[in-house]
Formats: C-alpha cells, structure tokens, sequence
C-alpha cells in the first residue's frame, strides 16, 4: 500500500499516530462512514491508519511497559501472577485485587489497595466487558463536544455478578478529562437503546467522591459498587462530563447506540428519547464483576471481524458475543467464563493498522484485563492486506505467545479466514496468508480454532461461504459469526 500520512501527535498518550493509507484496506464494507473500518479499496477516512504503532518483538517484557509508537507507555508495572493487575498508565493500582492468574484468588485475604474483597473465599474481579480504548478519528467524533454534556452508553456483559466497577480511559487524551458524575442502571429493551429501569439506577464514586478529573494519558477504575448484572446483560453508563479534551479517547465500532445531549441532564432518566445518536463508544473502556475463585476470562484479541462488522447495531451478535451465549449456556466448562472483545476495527499485528498494534496493545489488552486465563488471537488480516509478509507476522505471533506464557495465560491461535473475493486479494497475499495458518497450526499455540475451514468455500482462490458474506468479502454477517463461535471447542476453557 501507498503511505499518505497525516502526524497527530497525542502527547498524553505518547502515540505519533501517522494517518492515512491511500487505497486502504477493505476492513469495513463500502459506503459507510466508519473510519475505524475503513471502505473496500478506500481511504480510511479522518484519523487515518496509526503508524509507528508497533513496538517490535524487541523490549516486550512480559507484563512490562512498552513503547507502541514515539515516546510513551501503554501499560505500565509488570502483572505478577495472582499478584496486581498493572496500573494501565498508573492509575489502576488503587482499585485492584489480587487478580489469581495462576488460581491464587486472593486466597491470602488482602487485595492490593482499595478495589475489593479478594479474601479468604477466593472472590476476585474478572472482567465481563472491554473496549479496546483509541484515539477517536476525525470521522468519529461525537456528535457535539463532550464537554458539559451528558452521555449513556449501553454495554453488554458477559459473566454476572453482584458488585462491579467501571474503567474510564483519557489514555489518548491531550488534556485532563473532568467526569462530575457517572451512574449505571440496567438497560431492559432488546434490541438495545437509551431506555433503563430507573430503579436500578445507581451513582458511581472515585474516592469517595461523585467526580473525578482523569489526567492526559491515563485510566481510572470507579470505586467497587454493590450492583447486581445479570450473566449476558446489558448495562447502561451515563456519565455527565465536565472538560474534555479535544483529542478524545474511545471505541469506534461501538455495533451499539449511544446517546448524547447538552448539559447536566438526569442521569437516572427512564430514557433520552430527545439526545442525539451516535454508535460510538468515548471514555468507556471496561467492566468487572467480583466473581467466585474460579471464575476467568478469555479475551479475543482481533480486528474488525471480532469487532463485530457486518453484525447487527443494538443485538450484540458479534461472535465473542455468540462465544459468550454459548458458555453462558452450560454443558462446557466446569466454571464461569467470561468473554471480552478487544477487537478493534482496522488493527493490524505489525504495522500499518488502527489503533495500537496487536504487539503494542497485548500487555494492556489481554494481560491487563482481570482473571484473564486464555487469549484467543483472531488477528493478521490488514497485516497481509497491506503487504506484510509471514515471517513478520509468525514472529509477532510468537512473541505474544510468549508474553501470554510468562504470564500463565494459554494462548490460542485463529485461523485467518479467506478473502478471495475482497480488494486484499492477490496471489502473494493468499500464499502468506497460507504459511500463517499453517504456522498456527503447527503446534505453536496452546491450541488451534479453524475458523477458516469453518467459513471458506471450495472455490479457487478460497473465499467466504456465501451464506457466511456480509457482502464484501472479508467481514462474516450474523450467521457467519454464529459459526466462528460454534466452531470454538468449549473445553478449551476447562485447562
């Protein structure tokens, strides 16, 4: 692909996100407006494709800090198993347990700092939600300045519980971000919208305190909350901003409505039938839930296929979702499971993709995420789209595998489905994208999802069922999901 870069210097985050791909990637379908996946044989849009994204194999010590692009960390202190949870830019280490990796739960009765109660019973946080936090394009952008403006964003959990709390990120930040409050409720309708059940509703503190100001380049955990989610739930979070940045963080392929209006507004409101609509996620970045000792989670680390293009706005039928019915299901693994996507639309491995590479994003993404066990890696696509070759690509691989390793985590590997009817298509392309499945397949991972035997067809060059094509062919629609998801061997989650 032909570089054409705008520079965004984010100077919180540390990020030099250089933009633009000319003729970029098919990671979204044609005709919409989504710079996170940007359209078939297009630009990217506003924000562009972040380059200097990739931290290389060299530097990534397990659990460590890492330098994704010109100066700065993601991360931050190592994650000891059944030891803290790392800070995420240094701000977590004051709301963490014990997070038992390993299966230790806390059992020594004193969690790290002030988050909870990872005592003598083994309860520990696990997270039941993620979206994988970036800086919001251009094209992206909310509707209205954030500032002094209140905003609900519906979410949908994995694993339930009776006490959560809520991640809230400025990491891309280029300023202090003020939260004067934050409430959560429980969202009723289906398919999702601005509605809650304003008895559940329910005020957030930081401190002790209603409001926060999140400094440049950091993340903060909300005090624990005596709050009872349902198992596949879904969650509304409404937060009444105060100064905002301009650089804003979030979550462009939110699948999901958010709903913003001007002003304090009610945040317990039964609905905000008059906000405007925009499906993006800001600020919002994660969810736990205080879970029994043997609770974990598996965290799907990928791109806009685990983001959830081609699936359904407001029915969270993305395929980590349809994971996370199946386990919720029972008749699978012997204990309760989460699922976290931490897709992002447009990501890359190596170089050349939205947001922070796999390699920079892996220490915040899968070993910063709470109970984490296992680590599917459904990642390469805009990697061989974009020329990168498969030795780059297996030697990224191993390194993720490795920091999973040093970290107790089992790490499995996801075929790279077929894109014979797509602009990435070319011979050289298909060839690499042969020797990278081949290589997951070798024995290298912990174990091996075929989702690419799942979905092609038998046509030459291979190419997506057509049953499974959201219609550019690279992206799966619901039913193509439901079939990645089914295609997961649940007794992966029993090791």
């Amino acid at each position: 692909m032909t570089a054409s870069r705008l520079a965004c210097l984010l100077a919180g985050a540390g990020l030099l996100c250089a933009c633009a791909v000319a003729g970029g990637g098919p990671d979204g379908a044609s005709g919409q407006a989504d710079a996170a996946d940007p359209p078939v044989g297009g630009n990217p849009g506003s924000g562009g494709r972040s380059a200097g994204g990739s931290s290389g194999a060299a530097g990534l010590g397990a659990g460590g800090s890492q330098t994704p692009g010109v100066g700065g960390t993601v991360g931050g202190g190592g994650t000891g198993a059944g030891g803290n949870r790392p800070s995420d830019g240094g701000s977590d280490a004051a709301t963490s347990t014990g997070d038992a990796r390993g299966g230790a739960g806390g059992a020594a009765g004193s969690p790290a700092g002030t988050g909870g109660t990872s005592g003598a019973s083994g309860s520990h946080w696990v997270g039941t939600w993620g979206g994988a936090p970036q800086l919001t394009e251009v094209a992206n952008l909310p509707p209205a300045p954030l500032s002094n403006s209140t905003l609900r964003q519906v979410v949908h959990v994995s694993l339930g519980g009776d006490q959560i709390r809520v991640r809230f990120s400025n990491e891309f930040g280029d300023g202090p971000l003020t939260i004067n409050q934050a409430h959560v409720a429980v969202c009723p309708a289906s398919p999702v919208d601005s509605s809650i059940d304003p008895t559940t509703d329910r005020a957030l503190s930081f401190s002790g305190r209603p409001s926060i100001t999140i400094a440049q380049g950091a993340a903060v955990w909300s005090e624990p909350l005596a709050f009872s989610v349902a198992a596949l739930g879904n969650l509304s979070i409404t937060i009444a901003f105060g100064s905002v940045p301009g650089a804003v963080t979030g979550h462009p392929g939110s699948r999901t409505t958010s709903y913003q209006q001007a002003g304090a507004g009610n945040l317990g409101a039964a609905s905000l039938a008059a906000a405007q609509p925009t499906d993006h996620w800001y600020v919002l970045s994660g969810v736990d839930v205080l879970a029994g000792a043997g609770a974990r989670a598996v965290v799907v680390l990928g791109d806009s296929i685990s983001d959830g293009r081609g699936s359904t706005t407001n029915r969270n039928d993305r395929w980590p979702d349809d994971l996370a019915r199946r386990v919720s299901a029972g008749g699978g693994p012997p204990a309760a499971v989460a699922v976290i996507n931490q897709g992002i639309g447009g990501n890359a491995v190596t170089a050349g993709g939205l947001g922070p590479t796999a390699l920079a994003r892996f220490s915040r993404d899968v070993l910063g995420q709470s109970g984490a066990r296992w680590v599917i890696l459904f990642e390469g696509v805009n990697d061989l789209g974009g020329g990168v070759g498969a030795p780059a690509i297996t030697s990224a691989f191993a390194n993720l595998i490795a920091q999973a390793h040093a970290q107790r985590l089992l790490a499995y590997g996801a075929t790279i489905t077929p894109f014979g009817s797509n602009a990435y298509y070319t011979a050289a392309h298909e060839s690499a994208r042969q020797a990278v499945n081949a290589y997951i397949k070798s024995g290298v991972f912990d174990g091996t999802i075929d989702f690419d035997a799942a979905v092609r067809d038998s046509s030459s060059p291979p190419r997506l069922q057509a049953a499974y094509d959201s219609g550019d062919g690279l992206h799966l629609n619901p039913a193509g999901y439901q079939k990645l998801a089914d295609t997961v061997d649940l007794t992966l989650f029993a090791r």
